[in-house]
């Protein structure tokens, strides 16, 4: 999915700004751009379910272990 929206990113980019060497390199760093921030979005919604549990964890030892003492 993420190679589709790079392709398309890209595209639009030349299409719109025209076709020359600069934007070209100028539609590679946007894509590049866009590509990191999405593959940083996907990182963080493979690991959400660990940091839940590591709240969770937290919070219940804040609240019954640690308030017993």
């Amino acid at each position: 999915m993420f190679e589709l929206i790079f392709i398309l990113v890209f595209i639009a980019t030349l299409l719109v700004t025209g076709i020359t060497m600069m934007t070209v390199f100028a539609a590679a760093g946007f894509a590049l751009a866009v590509m990191f921030l999405m593959g940083m979005v996907g990182v963080v919604f493979k690991i959400l379910p660990w940091l839940i549990v590591i709240a969770i964890g937290i919070w219940f030892f804040k609240n019954h272990v640690y308030s017993s003492r």
